[in-house]
């Protein structure tokens, strides 16, 4: 694993907030427009994905700004202290205009959800992003948006499409459907509720939107299970 991919987390925010963006080159079979940018800082350089709003796709179903979306799984994240989501800040001065800087993961890519499912070790992981895909009501959790890194840590990308105020959950992730929630998990959803979303969430999602997301994690809290798919739409696709 490159030097650069082992910086840790409070460097890598610094670096990602304020180091000089160099793009390299636009990522394959993305969407919208995702780019492989260099951050260089006084304190350090790292390869970053870089999300410019001005290249996503209009949705009629989401509005615009999905790189928001992006950092807002991040503080979400964070603030649930689940080390799910690769740090991510917005940045309003990059070259491309205002977008998401994410570090990026540098993994192996022949892996996915289906692939690591296969091992029971990833199991814990693979079911606290389930319940974290429900709380941030995430639209497109293919199973190539499931990373593990070369420590074994299993990452959580792409979440333009998430926190939306109506129910659109749409996951690979239901083999874990039905299962009880550990005291931890429900402990760290209880802190959300109680503590409420914080600033950095309020700053990034409507008052709609973040009372929608209270409610998900209620339900998640009274039921104690991850839910059963209850909509005609319950997989994205493609499903990798």
């Amino acid at each position: 694993m490159p030097e650069d991919q082992r910086t840790p987390g409070a460097d890598a925010l610094s670096i990602l907030a304020s180091g000089q963006l160099e793009v390299q080159g636009r990522m394959p079979w993305s969407s919208n427009g995702t780019y492989l940018t260099v951050v260089a800082a006084d304190n350090g350089t790292l390869e970053a994905i870089y999300k410019p709003g001005h290249a996503e796709r209009p949705l009629w179903d989401f509005p615009d700004g999905l790189y928001r979306r992006e950092v807002a799984a991040y503080e979400l994240a964070c603030r649930l202290g689940w080390d799910l989501v690769p740090e991510t800040v917005l940045r309003d001065d990059g070259p491309l205009g205002a977008g998401s800087l994410q570090r990026f993961v540098a993994a192996d890519f022949e892996q996915h959800y289906f692939t690591l499912l296969e091992e029971e070790a990833h199991h814990d992981q693979l079911r606290l992003m389930a319940v974290f895909d429900v709380v941030a009501n995430n639209a497109d959790r293919k199973g190539g948006h499931c990373l593990i890194d070369g420590a074994g840590h299993i990452w959580g990308i792409d979440h333009g499409l998430c926190f939306h105020e109506s129910f659109k959950l749409r996951t690979v992730i239901w083999d874990f459907a039905g299962e009880e929630l550990d005291a931890a998990t429900l402990d760290a959803l209880r802190g959300l509720i109680g503590d409420g979303p914080g600033p950095a969430l309020e700053r990034l999602l409507s008052a709609t939107e973040l009372d929608a997301m209270e409610r998900r994690a209620r339900a998640l809290v009274r039921a104690g299970t991850l839910p059963e798919p209850r909509s005609e739409r319950p997989y994205p696709w493609p499903l990798v």
